[in-house]
């Protein structure tokens, strides 16, 4: 009896222990139960079904990356060119189905391939080639990107409706992405905890030398690992162009360091010899759950960013702790004193850390209302640009006038992360939304699923294409492009030579500003582009690009910008010849670019308007929610604005 009460006691207290020490060995575990209640607990949003595999959509690309990024980290590498080569393989895969006709089943195994011999190339560098994991990794990004954007010109490219299946759901609500970032965690997990090459990874994250003189061939495992996590690339390529429905050559920037922070979060050490693919997925959750909650919440787009430092590096530090207490308990036992103040200290580092994300997501939220009648969402492509602060800025105002409540997101350049936000918009059920897209094939998707949730959509400054929109208020690129030509070849008298800084490859505001500034040039056949080259609108590269430009070309007599920003740093690369001897035509009319025209240094600036934009936007998301009748198209004229009308220009 006495031994039955034992084993009772035992018994419940081993449950409740056991989840005592679950939750002290996966300190990124924790952080996520803290993390899905404060989110829970701030958005009534939240903790829907429809949300959580919304964030399972969201954590997929990130989690697949991370599992193929674990291989290498394990071991004691590191791999930074995951996000390149999903790009690369997903851009073989649509060109080579589309442009070559090769059957879609050769093309993915294609583009498959690419992502492998990406690995190995990078693993022959690191292995024979003596190079250190961080250089070699790199130039792969370099080249891996490069390749994209010279096999699809810089454009998108439509991915074929048969692998775009990946993109939907199965039975209309499993989401494909979720149950292929399931499936490539447990192929991550069977290799790492059931083969030799897993066995071999955690040998030579742990000392290569000792597994090295074991007798085993850590050469040949490095290009193993390395090629596994190409693989692993290709496979969120691939899933992540068939959200998008097509392959973006700027897709997945920057994701590899999103999966390199999934790495560390779920509790592997950069120094190699620990990690498991359990924590890798938890730590893609982290992430997918912070953005989620921080869009539902409405916090400011700029403090997302620094929210998500925080919350990773508090992440990341509570693990440490954990660990370090775990390691100095040993020898003393479970029992000890002091092991026992450690294990209250990690529990308060755990309460610390629900209480600053709890507080701060709190406090940034607190600006919103719930008086107001309606909610509208707006996506803006990217607020690194003045160009788009301008937009929020009138949007913000008219919002403001109409007693609307507008959430403000920042898709900083990434059709992926945009889809994000715009899923995240529809789950939240906001009466209208508002979306400038990254890219108009890729924002198709996101803008269809709001069809279907009859949720009105409005473009602003550029179109949405193969989905349904109340309205698109937008100015004339190309026809802004002509009216830049003729501006400019006027005032050269006809004849010269220029050269033309061109925005991000691939957005269709570069495609159609540049189309509408050739198409204008043919009317001057004395005039005559010596270089064209990117530079992103972008004010410092356009002062590198201008820079460069004018070694080999030092004699031009005029340069074309597709922004006001690029012609701002080609006009600090101009020095004194800036508006004298040479002459400088930029687009959008933003302030700095307006002050430029007033002093003379600027010729030119084709002005958009951009808080008109904003303006009218926010009128159409209300009418339109509100079910009342919206013209399709709303063309906010465009103009050219010169020292002679700059003064009365009310842009």
């Amino acid at each position: 009896m006495a031994t039955d009460t034992l084993k009772s006691s035992t018994g419940a207290g081993g449950a409740s222990g056991g989840l005592r020490r679950l939750l002290l060995d996966n300190g990124a575990l924790t952080a996520l139960i803290v993390l899905v209640i404060a989110m829970s607990a701030l958005s009534g949003d939240f903790l829907t079904a429809d949300n959580l595999l919304n964030v399972g959509v969201q954590a997929a690309v990130t989690a697949i990356l991370a599992f193929g990024v674990t291989f290498v980290i394990v071991s004691a590498g590191i791999d930074l060119s995951v996000g390149s080569v999903a790009a690369l393989s997903a851009t073989v895969l649509a060109w080579s189905a589309t442009s070559e006709g090769v059957p879609v089943f050769l093309a993915v195994l294609l583009a498959i391939a690419t992502g492998i011999a990406c690995g190995l190339v990078n693993g022959f560098l690191i292995s024979y080639g003596k190079l250190p994991p961080f250089i070699a990794t790199l130039a792969m990004l370099s080249v891996g990107r490069g390749l994209s954007l010279v096999i699809s010109q810089g454009s998108p490219i439509a991915f074929p409706d048969s692998v775009s299946q990946l993109g939907d759901a199965l039975g209309g609500w499993l989401p494909v992405p979720v149950l292929v970032m399931v499936v490539m965690g447990l192929i991550t997990a069977f290799v790492l905890g059931r083969t030799y090459i897993g066995r071999s990874m955690y040998a030579i994250g742990g000392n290569e030398e000792a597994a090295r003189l074991s007798g085993l061939r850590v050469k040949r495992q490095k290009l193993a690992i390395y090629a596994l996590s190409g693989l692993f690339a290709a496979a969120a390529g691939i899933v992540l162009a068939a959200r998008l429905s097509s392959a973006q050559p700027q897709a997945a920037q920057g994701y590899e360091l999103d999966a390199i922070a999934a790495v560390v979060i779920g509790g592997a050490s950069l120094a190699g010899g620990t990690g498991k693919a359990s924590g890798t997925l938890i730590g893609a959750l982290i992430l997918a759950v912070l953005r989620n909650g921080l869009n539902l919440l409405s916090v400011s787009a700029f403090w997302q960013q620094v929210v998500i430092g925080v919350v990773i590096a508090l992440a990341v530090l509570l693990d440490t702790v954990r660990r370090k207490a775990g390691a100095t308990a040993a020898p003393a036992g479970a029992g000890a004193p002091g092991n026992r103040g450690r294990q209250a200290a990690t529990y308060v580092l755990a309460a610390v850390v629900a209480a600053a994300i709890v507080g701060a997501t709190s406090f940034l939220h607190g600006g919103s209302s719930s008086a107001t009648t309606q909610k509208v969402g707006l996506s803006l492509s990217t607020l690194n640009n003045p160009f788009f602060v301008q937009i929020r800025a009138g949007a913000e105002a008219e919002a403001k006038k109409l007693g609307v409540d507008l959430t403000v997101t920042d898709a900083q350049n990434d059709a992926s992360q945009q889809a994000n936000q715009l899923q995240n918009f529809t789950s939240e059920g906001v009466g209208s939304i508002i979306v400038n897209p990254v890219d108009s094939d890729a924002a198709g998707p996101s803008v269809r699923a709001a069809n279907k949730a009859d949720i009105p959509v409005v473009g602003v400054d550029r179109g949405v294409n193969e989905a349904d929109t109340a309205a698109l208020v937008a100015s004339d690129n190309v026809e802004g492009g002509k009216l830049g030509a003729q501006a400019l070849a006027e005032k050269l008298g006809g004849k010269g030579t220029i050269v033309i800084l061109q925005g991000q490859a691939g957005t269709s505001a570069s495609r159609e500003r540049g189309a509408g500034f050739a198409e204008g040039l043919k009317a001057y056949p004395g005039i005559k582009v010596v270089a064209k080259q990117p530079a992103d609108f972008d004010r410092t590269k356009g002062l590198d690009v201008m820079t460069n430009l004018l070694q080999a070309h030092p004699d031009i007599d005029g340069v074309f910008a597709e922004n006001d920003e690029m012609a701002l740093g080609a006009i600090k690369a101009l020095g004194a010849k800036a508006g004298k001897s040479v002459q400088v035509v930029g687009f959008d009319g933003t302030p700095d670019g307006l002050k430029a025209v007033e002093a003379g240094t600027l010729y030119a600036s084709v002005a958009q308007q951009p808080k008109e934009l904003g303006k009218i936007a926010v009128d159409n998301a209300v009418r339109a929610a509100e079910g009342k009748k919206t013209e399709e198209m709303v063309k906010v004229p465009v103009k050219v604005v010169t020292k002679e009308n700059v003064a009365g220009f009310g842009g």
